[in-house]
């Protein structure tokens, strides 16, 4: 049997094991919570409380492992502490999930996988770390650059109906983003057709500036604009402000490329209806 550990067993890993399982895979994933164990096994995912004391023994047992844990001040926490035992490990296939935020700001303009790494976050700059820092295991890594996720759960609906969505207004300001099936079959896809050593940014074909999606979000519902506030005056938190200090389009064709991906939701407007209909 074919076995998938997954480290941080989140939202995309959760859209990716919805896939693999029903195929015959076995999806071992962590959590720190005791509680949320139950809610693994009834997805059919065998839970494994974080951490262990020894990895070796299930590292043991599977083929592919994909890495979802966010780095820290510190570095990576997965590598700080199993370092060695991902390192001497027998993989398939290793993915690491990053963020597009590693190409820093850009003014509007397009980025692609060859574009120079340039952070300007904190955050930005310790995703380039992480990611040279699995890059070193000598395993065959897949980096995966997510732009935006949204999905089931994750779309802009509630705010828009409860009235506490915003649209800020920043001239020039623009977002990729991507639906979180399209994350899982932009993996399953990987999976299926290794390259060790890729780079693959993983957003839709349309970026577009936040305040449209949320407008488009309300005409789909019926209701008005969300008010409108200048970015230079909106009361926003620090992580929320971080993101309006960088603006990019992301393009997307080595996904297309090389693993044949045909994205379900090309845009934001047809992913914003499929969660509509699904009752988001």
């Amino acid at each position: 049997m074919t076995t998938l550990l997954s480290l941080g067993h989140g939202y995309c890993a959760q859209a990716l094991a919805r896939r693999l399982i029903p195929q015959g895979w076995r999806v071992i994933g962590t959590t720190r919570d005791p509680e949320r164990a139950c809610a693994l096994r009834a997805d059919g995912v065998e839970p494994l409380i974080w951490p262990v004391e020894d990895l070796g023994p299930v590292l043991a047992q599977v083929s592919h492992v994909l890495a979802s844990v966010a780095p820290g001040p510190e570095g990576d926490p997965v590598l700080a502490r199993y370092r060695a035992e991902l390192g001497a490990a027998r993989l398939d296939w290793l993915g690491y999930l990053s963020t597009t935020g590693v190409y820093g700001d850009h003014q509007g303009g397009w980025v692609d996988e060859h574009t120079p790494l340039t952070p300007t976050t904190r955050r930005g700059h310790q995703r380039v770390a992480a990611e040279a820092e699995w890059a070193a295991l000598g395993q065959p890594l897949h980096v995966f650059r997510l732009a935006g996720i949204y999905g089931p759960g994750r779309g802009p609906f509630e705010k828009v109906r409860n009235g506490t969505a915003r649209r800020i207004l920043k001239p020039g300001q623009v977002f990729s983003r991507i639906h979180v099936e399209d994350v899982a079959q932009v993996l399953e896809a990987s999976i299926k057709q290794p390259h060790p050593g890729a780079v693959y940014n993983l957003c839709d074909d349309d970026p577009a500036p936040p305040e449209d999606v949320l407008a488009h979000a309300a005409a789909l519902l019926g209701l008005p604009p969300p008010p409108a506030e200048d970015w230079d005056q909106a009361e926003m938190t620090p992580m929320a402000r971080s993101f309006y200090a960088e603006s990019k389009r992301v393009r997307n064709d080595r996904i297309k490329a090389d693993l044949g991906v045909r994205l379900l939701y090309p845009d934001y407007r047809s992913g914003l209806a499929a969660l509509l209909a699904q009752g988001g």
